[in-house]
């Protein structure tokens, strides 16, 4: 892993202190609806939905962002309006092989950062105006897949998208990426949000820094060595909060959905 935290970055992490109205995810079942919104399971105390997507009245609401990619279809837009912060290779924009039609940000510079606030934070003022009770960013570990980024580079953009949030009384989470949890909350991340940690063997990494405060996804076409999932629940590490997904996030009532929660404790 590249050197330490830049101290100017850890400086502004830590102006980013949680403000006093700001509600950290409360205890419950958690239900990640990113394929769509739609009513519930009674169990669920937590819903996370997309910033396009309304939040769900009556839960805790966190709202996805990706904050280190472009959404699809965006890339002529940042072209557009903030061409610096597009990461590129022999003067092309870097897509992401997994998701072709997102395209990696350039976080190696006050410039380019600068550009990201301002448009991913357009995004985190709509979930604040729809109101959602926190942010979740994805794509933070861009940095171990993208040649030309670096740990410092995400983490300082990590800080000031936190500030953004923070400023605006939603709580922030880290998405994945166990290998930076220990930076996590010198960034000012207040909770974080993993998928498949126990198929990858992160939910410890996790549980050291933020404790409780972690909200799981396992998918229901890889479980961990083939575990089931009441068995998959009772792993030392393994959150209170995890929930049993489809791997498209489907809709309930649509072919193929899977939805389950771990039990309580």
């Amino acid at each position: 892993m590249p050197g330490p935290f830049r101290t100017a970055a850890l400086a502004a992490a830590l102006c980013a202190a949680p403000a006093a109205s700001m509600a950290l995810p409360p205890e419950g079942g958690v239900d990640y609806q990113l394929g769509g919104g739609y009513p519930p399971d009674p169990r669920v105390a937590i819903v996370v939905r997309d910033s396009t997507d309304a939040p769900s009245p009556g839960h805790y609401n966190i709202c996805y962002v990706n904050g280190f990619q472009t959404q699809p279809g965006a890339l002529d837009w940042w072209l557009t309006h903030h061409p610096q912060s597009v990461l590129r290779a022999d003067g092309k924009p870097v897509a992401d092989p997994g998701w072709p039609d997102e395209y990696a940000l350039d976080t190696t510079t006050a410039a380019a950062r600068a550009g990201i606030v301002e448009a991913v934070g357009m995004a985190i003022r709509r979930c604040a105006e729809a109101g959602f009770d926190a942010v979740e960013f994805d794509n933070l570990d861009s940095w171990t897949r993208f040649n030309g980024l670096s740990l410092d580079g995400n983490l300082a953009l990590a800080s000031q998208l936190v500030a953004v949030a923070h400023d605006l009384k939603l709580a922030a989470g880290q998405k994945n990426a166990p290998d930076l949890a220990a930076h996590g909350p010198a960034a000012g991340f207040d909770f974080v949000i993993s998928e498949e940690c126990a198929v990858w063997d992160g939910c410890g990494s996790y549980r050291a820094h933020y404790g409780d405060r972690h909200i799981d996804v396992e998918y229901d076409d890889a479980p961990k060595d083939g575990l089931p999932f009441d068995q998959l629940c009772a792993l030392p590490d393994q959150p209170r909060r995890t929930v049993l997904r489809d791997r498209l996030l489907l809709r309930r009532g649509e072919p193929g959905y899977v939805f389950n929660l771990c039990p309580p404790r």
